[in-house]
């Protein structure tokens, strides 16, 4: 299956010409540049402005990490850092990632988004909905780890939470990268295959998972493959064209699958 992806600058204000930057208005939740200091204490009001950047004339991908309930989730940090180096990043953290991830070592100029923010910013009709200004904000995303359960989730288009509901909003003329993480049991067991080869269809690529000791002690694959490994294959891929609103970049969907 071929899958064709085009970076392009989702979210432009429906004025802008085909074509041409997104311009946003004073009243746009995406005009904020840089993030509040930590600690990030959100309210309603300031988390609509942190959702977008004021970015005129795009000079770099829009990527926006992910991460689900592994204990991989303790190098979200270094993931946050590295992309941050070319990319424009926002984060997105489920509720059980947030058991392994410092928040207060996180860059100080990427927003990190959870479940409670998804609640918080619509108070009534007309309001932007987060999942949504995210999804139309990113040019890629990139889900590491990728947990069993948020696999699972994905494959069978649940969305009860903020990162699954993006995923089921995701239009996927765009990239979608995601590194599974999980104990080798889980790897081997039939339903993973079932739900790669689901994802698969999609158009979602695969950067797999590696043989090690794993945190639990066995030793085996399901390991996330480490984060320079996955910072160079979503940068390589972007590298195959240049960022534009008229280029398009092909990936072909990952296949990787365990066995069953």
């Amino acid at each position: 299956m071929k899958n064709k992806t085009y970076l392009s600058a989702p979210g432009a204000a429906p004025s802008s010409a085909a074509g041409s930057p997104p311009e946003y208005g004073a009243g746009h939740p995406l005009r904020r540049v840089r993030a509040p200091l930590l600690p990030r204490i959100f309210t309603a009001d300031s988390v609509q402005e942190t959702l977008g950047l004021d970015f005129p004339h795009p000079s770099k991908p829009r990527v926006l990490l992910a991460a689900s309930g592994s204990v991989a989730a303790i190098k979200f940090e270094s993931l946050c850092r590295s992309f941050s180096e070319w990319a424009e990043v926002r984060a997105v953290a489920t509720k059980a990632s947030l058991h392994f991830i410092d928040r207060t070592s996180l860059p100080s100029n990427i927003i990190l988004y959870t479940d409670d923010d998804e609640w918080s910013t619509w108070k009534k009709i007309g309001d932007e909905v987060l999942h949504i200004e995210l999804r139309k904000w990113a040019d890629i995303m990139v889900i590491a780890p990728l947990s069993a359960n948020t696999l699972a989730k994905i494959a069978g288009g649940l969305c009860d939470n903020l990162l699954t509901c993006i995923v089921r909003a995701w239009d996927y003329s765009k990239p979608l990268f995601v590194a599974p993480a999980m104990n080798t049991f889980m790897w081997n067991n039939p339903f993973t295959s079932r739900h790669l080869e689901t994802i698969n269809l999609l158009g979602i690529s695969l950067v797999p998972p590696i043989t090690k000791r794993l945190a639990c002690g066995d030793y085996g694959n399901g390991a996330m493959a480490e984060p320079s490994v996955i910072d160079s294959t979503v940068r390589l891929a972007c590298k195959r064209q240049p960022l534009n609103t008229n280029s398009s970049l092909v990936i072909p969907a990952g296949r990787n699958l365990p066995s069953s």
